[in-house]
């Protein structure tokens, strides 16, 4: 019997690229107190120990791994900043922290604390009622419970102002009719923040439980970004609810607004997430892939690649930063939250764009990190306002003339 043929050429090592470096030239980290490192160190273990191994075969069958929603949860990582009787204190920037942290390990896992903590949990806590927030607020936090924010529909994305969903009095009970598209949390059980159109023409906001009758939460699939969390399409056909579910403090989209501008700071926190993943992963692969008898670090092109992706991953976390402190000071504008947003999505989809280009085949694997980050951030760049909108929001502030319609 013939013995089998002896491979030609070396087999492709396997690529240590999930390190982290902690990119920080101007220094900007190294100010941050033991509190606010503490929720940053315990993100980061959760995303080295818990996501990283396992994310991208979720993200690839398209599955939620609710697990980890609950891990999230159970180390006090989801309320995205918001202070609650029982928990410790969280800053602004260590709830800035953990998002990147956790951006840089996934966009999906990300997107859960935006959703149940940075929408739903701080809807209830800016415009709930005291009886509403002792039955969802710590529940919430803990992942005991589900979040969702309802707000954009299918005809209205930017100009949600003009949503169409209704609420109508009967009696002590509120009537729900419509849809809301692109909820995350939407289908898997726990309370939507349902926003809709009342008897007064007003925008309100209405606590609704996934199990109303009424209420119906269809998975949209075939996503080709953050596919590791399920977002609905949600139906509302006479889903009655009590009228102790309204939002007393939900009263126009004035209110909404207030909820939508603190978190298009997180918007930009995890941004930086994603590129600080596509930079770290960028100069692994640089060091360790060998080409022309060299490794690509190597080359003077690579190095400016390198250099640049740095310098532009240093711009976004002084925005950040500067943003957050302005923030916690209680001086941080609509028109600065939009800038920072804005610089911060389109700067990643820069990094990311380069880094994939440098890892030439093996960019688009989604093993090696790149590829999904890539994915995600497109989606990250259209929501909590697209770049469109966030930059009339900037122009208007820059020019003293809207220029929406």
């Amino acid at each position: 019997m013939a013995p089998a043929p002896t491979p030609v050429g070396t087999d492709e090592p396997t690529y240590e690229l999930v390190e982290p470096l902690n990119p920080d030239p101007a220094g900007l980290f190294e100010s941050i107190n033991d509190d606010d490192r503490a929720h940053w160190n315990r993100a980061r273990g959760f995303v080295q120990d818990e996501v990283l191994p396992v994310i991208a075969d979720y993200w690839d069958r398209s599955e939620y791994p609710l697990h980890l929603v609950r891990r999230l949860g159970e180390l006090d990582l989801l309320r995205d900043g918001i202070n609650i009787d029982g928990f410790s204190a969280q800053s602004k920037l260590a709830a800035g922290l953990v998002m990147m942290e956790v951006s840089r390990g996934d966009g999906s896992m990300a997107t859960v604390i935006a959703v149940q903590g940075g929408l739903a949990l701080r809807s209830i806590d800016l415009l709930g009622s005291d009886e509403q927030k002792a039955r969802w607020m710590a529940s919430l936090a803990r992942a005991d419970e589900y979040g969702a924010f309802g707000l954009t529909e299918p005809t209205h994305g930017s100009d949600s102002v003009s949503l169409e969903t209704t609420a109508r009095t009967e009696g002590d009970t509120f009537v729900l009719n419509g849809h809301k598209k692109w909820i995350g949390n939407g289908s898997i059980g726990g309370v939507t923040v349902i926003w809709a159109r009342g008897d007064d023409g007003q925008v309100h906001g209405y606590l609704v439980e996934q199990n109303t009758p009424g209420y119906t939460g269809r998975v949209i699939e075939r996503k080709s970004a953050l596919r590791a969390i399920w977002q609905a399409h949600i139906e509302l056909i006479d889903a009655v609810i009590p009228a102790e579910n309204k939002l007393p403090g939900g009263n126009s989209f004035k209110d909404t607004s207030r909820v939508l501008l603190a978190t298009r700071l997180g918007v930009a926190w995890s941004a930086l997430g994603h590129a600080i993943a596509c930079y770290e992963t960028a100069v692994h692969y640089a060091k360790q892939r060998i080409q022309f008898g060299r490794p690509l670090a190597a080359s003077q092109i690579v190095q400016e690649r390198l250099a640049r992706m740095l310098s532009e991953l240093t711009s976004m976390q002084l925005i950040c930063f500067q943003m957050t402190a302005r923030d916690e000071a209680g001086t941080l504008t609509s028109e600065q939250a939009s800038l920072a947003k804005y610089t911060c999505t389109r700067t990643a989809r820069v990094i990311a764009a380069n880094a994939r280009d440098l890892m030439g085949g093996n960019g688009i694997l989604l093993d090696n990190r790149v590829a999904r980050h890539m994915a995600d951030i497109e989606a990250i760049h259209t929501y909590e306002g697209t770049e469109t909108m966030q930059a009339l929001i900037i122009g208007r502030s820059i020019t003293g003339v809207s220029a929406f319609v």
